[in-house]
């Protein structure tokens, strides 16, 4: 790390109280200056003759001189030498003329605190400098400016450009300079015209130097521009601006990375709060099914409060399919990839999406040749297309055109530039257009957050779309929205190519004969509505059941017992140990012990980029008492 050397600068002050309090003022600067003290004109006019020296600090009156003369002295002595008068004299009359006769700033002692001397002597220092080089190199400085990558101008109080680089002329879209210097920057270059009059009006804005002032402009052909403005007005002996000199860097790409980054964020902390949201509402609604489910089967047939069951059982349903979107958005779903062909998942697919957008929508399926293969899990992306579909339908509620085309697409290093977190690659391209109303930046900008909808009260859960960002990512893809009212909207979903030839479609598991047993059945859950609840579904159908819970408790009754022990029935996430590390630590006391994981959500123990490890029987909750029943049967079955 470069180290940089310190201003050395000569202090001309005989008040000891004055100069006590510069040296503390200027400590604050972090080692940015050194402090030198000379009480006197004459010895400080010695100092200066040897040489080392940044930057006078003056005061005007001195024991062996006073006013303008000690000042003409100093210049006379030094003449490139940068001065700042620092005077307890508030004479605006000699302000004048020590700042005309070559001064780099009049300060008045009280008035100044230590970031604004430290900025002036930094500024007077800089300046002397540039005015140095200036007049060693003329031409090379107008070499430096015209090629500077960054726009350079100068520019009148009345908003007229004087002078500019060639980086500005290209930055605004224009040809040449005298395009430029015809342009009314309040009109023709601020997005809005009254922004740039409320940068003049503003206090700071009487300040000699500022950086950083941020600007929206607009390019010759209307696009927009963000800028930063660096600028300092120039003023004449009245004090008056005369013009004002401007660095400009367009930042537009990087304020909009920075807009993507921070919904990224914002999507990922929302993202972790449905998970948590659907893990607690599953433990919930796993208890509602199968206390249902159990009444239902006690209570005589079609009575009242067999019909009220059927209500209450119709509510969990759509809980859980509720807690399925917030999951799928949260990319804690359990996904069940297969490597597939996206064009004859579309093709299946059509007569079910015809039925659903109706006969006023007119439906056209544009597949690409050759598209290569993905690996996803079928089910779910029917469903992102199911999704977008309704969407798009809802979007054109007097008919119009659905689209839904496929293509493979090279994602280049410079698509990745301009779409953060995107992995350069050979993908393929599955998008959706509608004709319909199309959305306002405002409503693009929260299309995928959950619960945000534009539907009336009722129509609709704001969970769709949602649910198509979370499975299209945790599928390893990306999605874009591109969309303008009145002019349709776009869906483009990237999904990676994959090289492997199209799994077989899987056959579903056929149980034979009842789903009851009479196994040793380990029960480990850790919430108390669940525990006894599934402890009494499995011993109805005539297992032999433990119950514990917690992984302690579960190994303390596996010693305790030496009966054969079938299935594990774990919790993946309780206190302490987890359910797979239970499943680890059973595996070496009894190795024949088959293993069933359950949870409301996927965890890390469980599965890696959200797919199961290979091996792993799992069950997500909510489950019915039908389905533990199936899934307690179907792995003590398997071979």
């Amino acid at each position: 790390m470069t180290t940089v050397a310190p201003l050395r600068i000569l202090l001309v002050e005989d008040n000891p109280g004055d100069v006590l309090l510069l040296q503390e003022t200027l400590a604050d600067q972090q080692g940015a200056f050194e402090l030198e003290n000379v009480e006197r004109l004459a010895p400080a006019l010695e100092r200066l003759r040897t040489g080392g020296i940044h930057l006078v600090l003056l005061d005007l009156t001195l024991p062996d001189s006073a006013g303008l003369s000690t000042f003409t002295a100093v210049r006379t002595q030094a003449p490139d030498m940068p001065i700042v008068v620092l005077t307890g004299l508030s004479d605006e009359a000699l302000a004048v003329s020590t700042v005309r006769d070559g001064a780099q700033d009049y300060l008045v002692k009280g008035q100044v605190d230590g970031n604004l001397l430290g900025r002036t002597i930094r500024y007077a220092f800089e300046r002397k400098r540039t005015e140095a080089a200036l007049r060693e190199s003329e031409v090379s400085y107008r070499t430096l400016v015209e090629r500077a990558p960054v726009g350079i101008y100068r520019s009148n109080p009345a908003g007229r450009f004087l002078a500019a680089n060639a980086a500005l002329v290209r930055m605004l879209g224009y040809d040449t300079l005298e395009e430029v210097q015809r342009l009314d920057m309040a009109r023709d270059v601020y997005a809005d015209p009254a922004e740039r009059q409320r940068l003049l009006d503003r206090d700071s804005y009487t300040d000699r130097e500022y950086d950083e002032v941020e600007a929206m402009w607009k390019r010759k052909d209307g696009l927009p521009l963000t800028v930063q403005l660096s600028i300092r007005a120039v003023r004449n002996v009245a004090a008056e601006v005369e013009y004002y000199e401007t660095i400009v860097r367009d930042v537009t790409e990087q304020r909009r990375l920075q807009a993507q980054l921070t919904q990224a964020q914002k999507m990922e902390a929302i993202g972790r709060l449905a998970g948590g949201i659907a893990h607690d509402f599953n433990n919930l609604l796993t208890a509602v099914f199968g206390y249902v489910d159990l009444l239902h089967e006690e209570l005589a047939a079609n009575t009242r409060a067999q019909q009220d069951l059927a209500e209450i059982r119709k509510a969990a349903e759509r809980a859980a399919g509720l807690t399925r979107q917030l999951l799928a958005f949260s990319r804690q779903q359990v996904l069940e990839p297969v490597v597939l062909e996206p064009n004859g998942l579309l093709e299946d697919f059509e007569k079910m999406l015809r039925r659903v957008i109706g006969e006023d929508v007119n439906l056209r399926l544009t597949l690409g040749a050759d598209v290569g293969n993905v690996r996803a899990d079928p089910g779910q992306l029917e469903q992102v297309i199911l999704n977008l579909a309704v969407n798009a339908r809802d979007a054109m509620p007097t008919g119009g055109k659905l689209t839904i085309e496929t293509a493979n697409a090279e994602l280049s290093e410079q698509y990745a530039e301009f779409h953060q977190a995107v992995v350069p690659g050979r993908y393929v391209m599955l998008a959706v257009s509608d004709t319909g109303v199309g959305m306002s930046p405002e409503v693009r900008a929260k299309a995928f957050e959950p619960f945000f909808t534009t539907k009336e009260r009722g129509k609709g859960t704001g969970l769709g779309l949602a649910t198509v960002y979370g499975i299209v990512k945790q599928s390893g893809g990306y999605v874009w929205v591109y969309s303008e009212p009145g002019l349709g909207t776009t869906f483009k979903i990237y999904l990676p190519q994959v090289d492997a030839p199209i799994d077989a479609a899987p056959r579903a598991a056929e149980l034979e004969g009842t789903l009851a047993g009479t196994e040793t059945i380990l029960l480990a859950e850790d919430d108390e509505l669940l525990r006894p609840l599934a402890r009494n579904l499995l011993e109805r159908l005539g297992y032999t059941v433990l119950a514990a819970a917690n992984a302690e408790e579960a190994l303390a009754l596996v010693r305790k017992h030496a009966i054969p022990i079938h299935l594990l029935v774990a919790d993946v996430v309780m206190p302490g140990e987890s359910g797979r590390q239970l499943g680890r630590r059973l595996a070496e006391l009894r190795p024949e012990t088959r293993v069933l994981y359950v949870s409301g959500y996927t965890d890390e123990v469980i599965v890696h980029h959200g797919m199961l490890e290979p091996g792993l029987n799992y069950l997500q909750k909510p489950f019915t008492p039908g389905a533990l029943a199936r899934k307690v049967r179907e792995v003590l079955d398997a071979p």
